[in-house]
């Protein structure tokens, strides 16, 4: 077996290594160089990627994915960003917090579209902020339209009012929908700044877009616009976002919302329904027809999803519409329903990431690999063997203390791999939370034996 790294391994460029290694270890899924570091999850993301298909084609498309703490999640989502980005589509990302939610009364529905905004993203800008780039490109591209299919030149008389009347038949097409008309109108002011070279009115352009104008008097004195953004009505301009990215060059836009966890969180009722009544909003309005170019994907854990007291089911009309149906069972999941559960990585796929793990930190910090497949195995084998590792062991805690092993090889070569695997302090790694009927909300509490007895003991 080889000792050293596959020879068609992709070689990975140190700044991206860095991130891949430092994020992982941290816990948290790193925004890029995913590719080289994906394994498994085939039919999830085959499923996502139909998906794109449905919004590139003036579809709609909305997703649940469902999975504990650690399982991928987010992993996934990421993984799904960038395939939405190669795809030429525009994507857009938050995650949900106590100041970010879908609907509150001091203003965390519109924090979360301005950070949507924030993080807006293509293929050229990968890292957010592309809202500018945006609409600078949709203006050059009508330009260059207009000398092509007009055979018009920028120096004719007439180019203007050429590029004037094909911006006006986009904004017009956008009318028709809810709040519309002043979109459009705000389109039109950054085509007037963009050819007058006003980059202030830019900026007042930009602002108004990020929804950051808090009331209609400061949007009617800086932009001569009657209307704002507000925490009742941002998703109505998520939808015009949409259709105008179409207009524009692009596939559509896709919107990932993550931590769905802390919406269940929220400890008054009404306003946790408030927020689950959002979802069956964009829910029903993706389904049903009523948005276009627009696909909406989810994340979050079983319980904040499938708890009836406080979870999203607590809503029974989002609850009728998610619950799995009679014919789905392990091994056999339909992978078109609206809700997508992440099942665990198979120990070959975990194998595989830890493998390229050990290369690319090889290659990061510049030594020759020396781990064996026997090691690796080995290494799975006793993280594995840990009491609840079946139900309970996530790839996120074995990727972190494989970073680890590697970190401490590399700084104690001579500490030896085998020394490291056979210490007390590793194989004997402390059991994992809500093992031996510990539950997982930590309402009651276990001392779990030490693995030697084949009959755990633990007392409540």
């Amino acid at each position: 077996m080889s000792t050293t790294p596959q020879k068609d391994a992709p070689k990975v460029p140190r700044r991206i290594a860095a991130v891949i290694i430092n994020s992982l270890k941290g816990g948290v899924v790193p925004r890029i160089g995913l590719p080289y570091i994906t394994v498994g999850r085939e039919r999830e993301v085959a499923a996502l990627l139909h998906d794109l298909d449905l919004v590139a084609d003036g579809g709609a498309s909305f997703r649940f994915l469902v999975g504990r703490y650690g399982s991928g999640k987010s992993f996934l989502l990421q993984t799904i960003r960038t395939h939405a980005m190669g795809r030429g589509f525009v994507v857009a990302d938050a995650d949900l917090s106590p100041e970010r939610r879908l609907q509150g009364t001091h203003g965390q529905g519109l924090a979360t579209y301005k950070e949507l905004m924030r993080n807006l993203s293509t293929k050229t800008r990968p890292e957010g902020g592309a809202l500018p780039l945006i609409l600078d490109r949709w203006v050059d591209a009508v330009r260059a339209d207009v000398i092509s299919e007009e055979g018009l030149s920028p120096d004719d008389p007439s180019f203007g009012d050429a590029v004037e009347r094909r911006i006006y038949a986009v904004t017009q097409s956008l009318e028709e929908m809810v709040h519309g008309f002043d979109f459009a109108r705000v389109l039109t002011l950054w085509w007037r700044a963009h050819l007058e070279g006003d980059d202030q009115t830019k900026g007042l352009v930009i602002k108004w877009f990020r929804g950051e104008y808090r009331t209609k008097t400061e949007a009617r004195q800086e932009l001569g616009v009657n209307v704002c953004i507000t925490d009742d009505d941002w998703y109505e301009y998520l939808k015009l976002f949409a259709r105008f990215l179409q207009k524009a060059g692009y596939q559509g836009l896709i919107v990932l919302v993550d931590e769905l966890v802390n919406l269940y969180k929220i400890p008054n009722a009404t306003t946790r329904q408030y927020n689950y009544e959002k979802i069956l909003t964009m829910y029903n309005d993706t389904l049903q027809g009523k948005a276009h170019h627009l696909g909406i994907i989810m994340g979050g854990t079983p319980q904040s999803i499938e708890d009836r007291r406080r979870g999203v089911f607590s809503y029974e009309a989002l609850r009728s519409r998610l619950t799995q149906g009679r014919f789905a069972s392990e091994g056999m999941v339909d992978m078109l329903a609206p809700v997508i559960h992440l099942e665990p990585l198979t120990y070959e796929e975990l194998l595989v990431l830890i493998e390229k793990l050990a290369d690319i930190h090889a290659g990061y910090f510049g030594y020759e690999r020396t781990l064996t497949e026997e090691q690796l195995v080995s290494f799975l084998k006793i993280e594995f063997g840990r009491v609840g590792a079946d139900t309970h062991l996530t790839p996120r805690e074995v990727i972190r203390d494989f970073i680890e092993l590697l970190d401490i090889v590399c700084q104690s070569p001579d500490a030896g791999v085998e020394k490291i695997l056979k210490s007390d302090a590793f194989s004997s790694a402390p059991d994992l939370p809500g093992a031996a009927g510990a539950s997982d909300t930590g309402e009651s509490s276990g001392e779990v034996s030490d693995g030697s007895n084949p009959y755990a003991e633990f007392t409540i």
